[in-house]
């Protein structure tokens, strides 16, 4: 429960355990506390937790998010706790690559855990009290039962849940039978009439502005659901909440902002325009959840809608503008198999052309990518990798982060076998390498003169400072371990790998 410094990246760094820092001061940087009001209920809290809270509270139910920190209050009589998590046994990308690397678990894990073991819930559980979990992480319990029982769990919710939560509620609220486990497909999504508008503010002026992707990409459960787009009155009202809590700054969410009320894949510049107008009038900096790279190129080729939204957004506030953005392969043989859909208009087989032309674009008008790579695949193969890396260098001139992740079974491929650790070759770690030295690159720059630019955020320069410094360290004694040893030192058999993840 927390705004990261009012800096969304920084959430990044709770995917991660502690590293050259003590916990206290990795967590100040990465969730610090959130200011509440007198009840405990946080001035801002995670969008997804604001829609439940919402669709409760117009059903009649007398629902309110709380802060961990001020929960105990309200278990002696609480009948009913709902928990909602982005990643509850760090399970997804990038904790499971850290909890890999360093051989220690991510805090967004340990704080978790730390919470549901606390005497408080314990007592309430004995007590009668039903406990719900959901959110984008609600899959993970499927694969760690033995939390399910330790923390008694009665229902988990996967999926979309506006549609199904008021029933579930009233069910564990007159004491009547629980499903153990209710998945949410696409058949059963809400409609948007059925999405209820936040009541209170969101993280960072989070706004949903449409659910589902019409790109089809095979790793990814969004796809799987049916594309809905909010009206602007709609989003307007959730600006407004925010506003009125005193956040005027703000993400826009969507699997691909440039999408906002297209046809297919075919932008609407007109709808794209008029939204960003919009939000322009009660935020003063704006940033996208994701966008895609063919969307990027085809956008500004076609109907000049980059230079145009910059035009919209570009003030005395606001320079430039974050995003995460799905690299996901160099490999244009893989790119066919999961991601076709990914380059369209363009044929995959122009990928890397698609993926040079969308970062240059970026660059040119001050768009910071954080770039997201997907290692292990099911079908990967080492001339895969090869073409990955030599990708890598041809977009080395281009201001952007590139985030190596291990593959997790998910949307069409939720059936397949995750990327483990062990099977890191010699292949994965050159990716890896390239990643690093490229994000260590830009990272600094983008840091200081960009994102932690403002004097306000000095205590977080100065860590954040210390911890490139640390990770510097470890890449000199990475490359002396190279150049003594060889890459095979650095395999996850080697006793050099396990000496230097246990230091």
């Amino acid at each position: 429960m927390t705004n990261h410094h009012r800096k969304e990246f920084l959430g990044f760094f709770t995917t991660a355990p502690p590293v050259g820092l003590p916990e206290r001061a990795w967590m100040w940087l990465s969730a610090p506390k959130p200011k509440v009001d007198r009840l405990g209920r946080p001035i801002e809290a995670p969008y997804g937790l604001r829609k439940i809270e919402a669709k409760l509270q117009e059903a009649g139910f007398n629902a309110a998010i709380i802060d961990p920190d001020h929960l105990d209050k309200y278990l002696k009589s609480a009948r009913l706790l709902m928990v909602g998590h982005h990643d509850y046994f760090a399970m997804n990308s990038p904790s499971v690559e850290w909890w890999a690397i360093t051989g220690e678990e991510p805090v967004n894990s340990r704080s978790f855990k730390r919470l549901m073991r606390q005497k408080s819930i314990r007592e309430a559980k004995r007590n009668g009290l039903k406990i719900i979990a959901g959110g984008p992480a609600a899959w993970q319990w499927l694969w760690r039962t033995e939390y399910w029982r330790e923390f008694g769990v009665d229902t988990v919710i996967d999926g979309e849940a506006e549609r199904v939560i008021v029933d579930i509620t009233r069910k564990a609220l007159e004491g009547e039978e629980l499903p153990a486990y209710l998945y949410v497909g696409p058949e059963d999504a809400p409609s948007i009439d059925e999405i209820p508008e936040i009541k209170g503010a969101s993280v960072n002026g989070f706004v949903e502005i449409m659910r589902g992707c019409p790109r089809r990409c095979r790793f990814c459960p969004v796809t799987l659901r049916p594309v809905r787009y909010y009206p602007l009155e709609k989003i307007e009202k959730e600006l407004q909440v925010n506003v009125k809590a005193g956040i005027r700054s703000g993400v826009l969410h969507s699997e691909d902002v440039l999408l906002y009320g297209a046809k297919g894949i075919e932008p609407n510049p007109d709808a794209i325009l008029k939204l960003h107008t919009l939000v322009k009038k009660y935020y003063r900096t704006v940033a996208w959840s994701h966008v895609t790279l063919a969307g990027v190129k085809y956008a500004e080729e076609k109907y000049r809608l980059i230079t145009n939204l910059t035009e919209i957004l570009y003030d005395e506030h606001q320079d430039w503008l974050g995003v995460q953005v799905g690299l996901e392969t160099g490999s244009r043989r893989l790119a066919r198999i999961i991601m076709p859909g990914k380059a369209a208009p363009y044929p995959i087989e122009k990928w890397h052309e698609v993926v040079g032309d969308a970062l240059a674009i970026m660059h040119d008008n001050r768009i910071v990518p954080a770039l997201t790579l997907i290692l292990g695949v099911p079908g990967e193969t080492e001339e895969d990798l090869i073409e990955t890396s030599e990708l890598i260098d041809n977009i080395k001139d281009y201001r952007s982060l590139i985030v190596p992740m291990f593959f997790v079974p998910l949307g069409y491929l939720k059936d397949r076998e995750g990327f483990i650790r062990d099977r890191i070759t010699e292949a994965h770690l050159e990716v890896m390498w390239r990643a690093l030295n490229h994000s260590l690159r830009w990272g600094e720059d983008i840091a200081f003169n960009m994102y932690l630019r403002s004097p306000k955020y000095l205590p977080v320069r100065i860590l954040f400072k210390a911890f490139l410094m640390y990770v510097k360290a470890r890449v000199r004694e990475l490359v002396r371990v190279l150049d003594e040893k060889g890459p095979e030192a650095l395999l996850p058999s080697s006793t050099v790998t396990k000496n230097l993840v246990a230091s």
